[in-house]
């Protein structure tokens, strides 16, 4: 019995001292589990879609190719144009009013005039082919982009994928002065650097060539998912992101939907919202004690009167939002028949957000900045697809639930971020507060000048400001 009981006693010893350690080994492992997924970065689901009429094919592989696209033009097409712009009908403009009333007609008058009589669309179509057009498929509708390699790489020098995404009102042509800067940096006085990019610039489904959805549904997110597809189907594994206006939130949330794919995210406007007692508390303190908040002496020279700029100014400037955000094809239909009306709810937009100041002149300011050849190139991108109304219809999509409620609300971005705040955009986000949501940002840049259509209007800075980052980047 004492044999018994010993061998009894020795082997309740050695089970309890493999069960002690495990035991703590499992909560260990629980423990270590429970730290980490503490800090996992969150992402925004990616989800899938279908945005072709009617209901998604039950079978068959959706074709993938990759197909050549020119954009061509007809006599037929020029001569409708011609006999629109002929029947126009103008109301007198308020005495003395420059901008502050949206359009001067006196001076719309002069736009049409050299629209009908001295604008080439057949020489701007030579223009827009200048480069590779091409179209695929992606999720039941045909996407348009533009893919543009360096004609000359130095010897050891890696090329850069970057996928440049445009916004409201403009199109992929935004993006024709700098892209010859960014492919081709030594020919244009740029060769400080390493940095050689090939550039790829869709057009946001119904913008433009790109086919309009036929579905409800199609926001932000969904463009974020088709992008990554098509950069997917171009062979880029990893590539760096650049966007403005709706191109900034679309490419925003591609870099909360698969960081692992985006090397760097580079902005020229950025979207935060945020609201509750601790920001108006920060707003307060920020006109008197800047520094005990983050602001720096430019942020508020950029934010106030704050009331003034955030609030007036803003509620002067977004009257088409609510528009597009709930009637879209309402407001559309006139649009979509009258080039003249489309013309001035697109231009008045290049003017005042361009520069402020522009709403005290009587053409806007217009051609200060640009050429009625580039400006009115935009606007047939419009016009010859019948495209304004899908566009404006991706703000209902993307408004139709509080911003605040969104999932890509709670998501943050942890890839690389590059922020270039122009001074003329159309509403200042500060650092400290950009970091909210941004939580790498590896350089922020208060530009000299320039507005809300960067590419468009100063690209040699927006450039500088992208190869300053994306070299700072490929240093990490």
């Amino acid at each position: 019995e004492s044999i018994l009981s010993q061998i009894r006693s020795f082997g309740y010893s050695q089970k309890h001292a493999v069960l002690v350690p495990a035991a703590a080994l499992g909560v260990g492992g629980m423990l270590v589990y429970w730290l980490r997924s503490r800090h996992k970065i969150k992402t925004l689901e990616m989800g899938d879609g279908w945005w072709g009429s009617g209901e998604r094919p039950v079978k068959g592989k959706e074709d993938e190719s990759i197909r050549p696209f020119k954009i061509e033009t007809s006599d037929k097409e020029i001569e409708d144009l011609h006999r629109r712009l002929e029947q126009a009908r103008y109301t007198p403009h308020v005495e003395g009013a420059a901008f502050h009333y949206g359009f001067n007609s006196s001076y719309l008058q002069k736009v049409v005039a050299y629209w009908r009589n001295q604008f080439d669309w057949r020489k701007q179509v030579e223009v827009l082919n200048k480069y590779p057009h091409f179209k695929t498929t992606i999720e039941g509708i045909e996407i348009h982009f533009i893919h543009i390699k360096p004609s000359y790489v130095p010897h050891g020098r890696a090329v850069q994928p970057l996928l440049m995404v445009h916004g409201w009102p403009g199109s992929f042509y935004e993006f024709y002065k700098i892209i010859p800067l960014l492919t081709e940096p030594a020919r244009h006085g740029l060769n400080e650097g390493d940095v050689v990019f090939e550039v790829i610039c869709p057009s946001i489904p119904g913008y433009g060539f790109s086919e309009a959805p036929h579905q409800q549904g199609f926001d932000s997110t969904a463009a974020a998912r088709i992008f990554h597809k098509l950069m997917n189907r171009l062979g880029f594994k990893e590539y760096y992101l650049q966007g403005g206006d709706w191109g900034s939130r679309i490419t925003t949330n591609m870099a909360q939907m698969l960081p692992q794919s985006v090397k760097g995210l580079h902005l020229n406007i950025v979207f935060i919202i945020r609201r509750g007692l601790g920001r108006m508390i920060s707003i307060m303190l920020g006109a008197y004690v800047p520094w005990l908040i983050g602001l720096t002496r430019e942020d508020v020279h950029r934010m106030y009167p704050f009331i003034q700029k955030n609030v007036y100014d803003i509620l002067r400037e977004s009257g088409y939002l609510h528009i597009q955000a709930t009637k879209p094809d309402t407001a559309g239909c006139g649009l979509n028949d009258s080039p003249v009306g489309l013309a001035a709810y697109i231009l008045e937009k290049f003017s005042t957000w361009t520069d402020k100041s522009f709403l005290q002149k009587d053409d806007g300011g217009l051609e200060s900045k640009y050429t009625l050849d580039e400006l009115l190139t935009n606007v047939m991108i419009y016009w010859v697809t019948a495209s304004i109304v899908p566009s404006m219809r991706f703000y209902k999509e993307n408004f139709s639930k509080d911003p605040a409620l969104t999932a890509d609300s709670r998501v943050g971005v942890y890839v690389p971020t590059g922020i270039a705040a122009f001074p003329q955009e159309i509403a200042h986000t500060p650092q400290v507060w950009a970091k909210e949501i941004f939580k790498n940002i590896i350089t922020y840049s208060y530009m000299p000048r320039g507005g809300h259509f960067a590419a468009f209007e100063e690209p040699k800075l927006l450039a500088q400001d992208i190869m300053n980052f994306v070299r700072k980047v490929e240093q990490l």
